[in-house]
């Protein structure tokens, strides 16, 4: 373990699998107990018309996947609560939407599109220090807004009618939290892919799920869980030389269907 970190691409993807599993900890729990997985799938494949635009753009993609994964959370939350369109009908005009622009902006981009598999399926050994800098940042971010809301994301995630009737912007809080979605996936995408970004989102919390029911300690498992699973994960495709995205996602399903078997 020790000589892994000699090389600097190894101490820059453990940076990355600290980073992601802070989100996804954090943002997994309120996407398990809002039974919203569907919508963080619909975000993240929405968010590959900005990787396309990036490439079209001749920028780093995750700077526009940012503003997509964002605008397409608010578009979900928005068509599904003032429209007669239901949330799954929203998610299922939003994801191919966005893949199918994404798709059309690298088709226009001039030459040929590097990384680009990475961006699909994940390439956690391949994040560069700029990357880490902006998922520190989205990390702060989105630490900063839940503990600023703790307890009307509580609240709106238990009863949202009820909320509303105490004076709790349930509407506007639950745009926000589809926003901190759309940035967990910005932070995801170089580690897992936007086709791999569901499962991070929702397994740490499902197997912390098993453990407690407490909010707090829901995140708090989540992270911890996240952390030694990704980093597992990191290790096992280093040295098995396996693709990194898929091999994390499948310790994590290792460790949810074991959880499950110990608590059942």
């Amino acid at each position: 373990m020790i000589d892994i970190l000699q090389y600097e691409f190894m101490r820059n993807a453990l940076a990355a699998a600290v980073l992601v599993s802070i989100a996804c900890g954090i943002v997994g729990t309120y996407v398990v107990v809002r039974k919203i997985v569907f919508i963080s799938g619909g975000i993240s494949h929405t968010a590959f018309g900005g990787i396309g635009l990036g490439y079209l753009l001749g920028i780093n993609p995750i700077l526009t996947a940012l503003p997509f994964s964002v605008l397409s959370a608010v578009g979900i939350g928005v068509i599904s609560k003032k429209t007669k369109m239901g949330e799954d009908t929203a998610i299922g005009v939003m994801w191919p939407v966005g893949m199918a622009l994404g798709i059309l902006f690298i088709h226009l981009s001039p030459g040929y599109a590097p990384d680009l598999f990475s961006y699909l399926f994940g390439s956690i050994l391949t994040v560069p220090r700029t990357d880490l800098i902006m998922m520190l940042v989205l990390d702060c971010f989105i630490v900063g807004v839940v503990a600023l809301f703790y307890r009307e994301f509580l609240a709106m995630s238990f009863d949202e009618e009820f909320s509303t009737v105490v004076g709790i912007p349930a509407q506007k809080l639950y745009l926000l939290l589809l926003c901190l979605v759309g940035l967990s996936v910005v932070v995801l995408i170089r580690v897992v892919g936007v086709i791999l970004v569901i499962a991070l989102l929702t397994m740490p919390a499902a197997i912390s799920r098993n453990f407690t029911y407490r909010i707090k300690r829901l995140m708090l498992f989540s992270i911890v869980i996240g952390m030694v699973v990704t980093v597992s994960g990191l290790i096992l495709s280093y040295v098995f030389d396996l693709p990194s995205g898929a091999t994390i996602v499948l310790v994590l399903g290792g460790t949810l269907l074991l959880s499950s078997w110990i608590t059942h």
